[in-house]
């Protein structure tokens, strides 16, 4: 609100009892005169209280505003002459409602300031405009608090809480909730991700004691609810084929999540280990010969999430034993170097959906010539000799490791007959 000023004495300005005159003016020049009963508006404002207490004052008074706020004053002085709860329905926009609190605030007009809170409280907002508004409300007071309670942080119990219900209904732990089950589940997988991202407290979460114990209990019974419903397959001779494969597709997808999500938890190492777990009964079922010519987005969907698990191991993420990094290697390098060349001969056909596009593949032959490097050199030479009388060699490239190899074998034999030669001339000298 700009300057008010008390003009001099002026007659009254209608005939229903109306006897005081506020003339709004702005910079522009733009005038308007609004007629109030003098009660209302020492009933409403302090600020008019004061100014029609002076002994100078009149029953006009001229407020100078803006150009920029000169609608908000015009809505603020028709609030003037409404009722509580009128006020609260005239209200459209956010903007509107932030504008009249601020020239409210200015008029001392406690009734209209309580509204404008009220109201902004009880819609959304966009961002943008919460910003407006708590530059607007930052000085009020407990006044309002209503609007501060929606946007304070909240303490770390009632955080965890939510977080813990969102990884429940994220990893399936529990009953089913139809008919929102799938829905509840994306939902909630969607919060965490966001929680995740976004909360700058939620490390402090992620480290309880409890939160992890549920976190690992989700992740424990996703791998073996896949496991269970992929070993079903060879136990129901007639199963359908699109059914099934959407069903175990859909714990599967579970299980990629996690990877997404696990490593902002530090806790990447318990699902590579779980994955470990299960590989071999995983492949001993998805290489039968029944389904030699079934489920190829199955297949493809497995070397997506091994690619993630071999991603972790090679490059340092998660560190595991040199056992766990052979069987890891030794389970599924055969398997990727199966697979790829069958996809790659059914790219053909136009109906054929499922590859290994150029990225993955780049991201799994590098992260298994990493995770070669990271073994002994006998579990080394294993893998490269098994490697290179493959029929097909051409996917993943180990030469690069296989290089390594040999520059280190050369190297640790000369360092070998250096030692030897050392020991040998102190012999002779003793």
């Amino acid at each position: 609100m700009d300057k008010a000023a008390i003009t001099k004495p002026c007659r009254l300005a209608d005939q229903d009892g109306n006897d005081t005159i506020i003339c709004l003016k702005d910079r522009e020049g733009r005038l308007e005169r609004f007629y109030f009963n003098l009660s209302v508006l020492t009933d409403k404002s302090r600020y008019f209280v004061h100014q029609l207490s002076q002994p100078e004052s009149s029953n006009c008074i001229d407020i100078q505003c803006s150009e920029f706020n000169y609608d908000h004053h015009v809505k603020f002085l028709g609030l003037l002459k409404l009722p509580a709860h009128s006020i609260l329905e005239s209200f459209n926009s956010v903007k509107s409602a932030i504008g009249v609190l601020e020239v409210a605030v200015g008029f001392q007009c406690e009734e209209i300031v309580k509204c404008c809170i009220e109201y902004l409280e009880a819609i959304p907002w966009e961002d943008k405009e919460e910003e407006l508004i708590l530059k607007a409300v930052s000085k009020l007071g407990p006044v309002a608090m209503p609007i501060l309670a929606r946007v304070q942080p909240v303490d770390l119990t009632a955080t965890k809480s939510v977080f813990i219900s969102a990884v429940r209904f994220a990893m399936s732990i529990g009953e089913p909730c139809p008919p929102f089950g799938d829905e509840l589940k994306t939902s909630a997988q969607e919060q965490i991700e966001y929680m995740l991202g976004e909360d700058e407290d939620l490390p402090l979460v992620t480290a309880d004691d409890e939160v992890r114990s549920v976190v690992r209990m989700g992740l424990s019974k996703s791998c073996g609810s896949f496991e269970n419903e992929l070993s079903s397959l060879l136990l129901d001779p007639n199963f359908d084929t699109e059914t099934a494969e959407a069903k175990i597709l859909n714990s599967l997808s579970d299980l990629e999540w996690m990877c997404n999500i696990l490593p902002k938890m530090d806790l990447m190492k318990d699902f590579v280990s779980n994955w470990i777990d299960v590989s071999a009964n995983v492949l001993a079922v998805v290489e039968d010969k029944k389904l030699d010519s079934l489920m190829w987005g199955l297949k493809t969907k497995l070397i997506e999430v091994t690619a993630k698990v071999l991603e972790a191991v090679g490059y340092g993420h998660v560190i595991l034993p040199a056992p766990s990094r052979v069987t890891l290697l030794k389970t599924w390098l055969p398997y990727i170097r199966k697979i790829k060349p069958l996809l790659d001969s059914k790219g053909s056909d136009a109906d054929f959906r499922h590859k290994m596009d150029e990225d993955l593949c780049q991201s799994i032959e590098g992260a298994i010539v990493l995770l070669i490097l990271l073994l002994p050199s006998n579990d080394q030479a294993d893998i490269l000799a098994d490697w290179m009388k493959a029929e097909q060699v051409r996917y993943p490239d180990l030469s690069e490791a296989f290089e390594v190899w040999c520059y280190r074998t050369k190297s640790a034999k000369r360092r070998l007959m250096e030692g030897m030669n050392n020991v040998d001339n102190a012999t002779v000298s003793l």
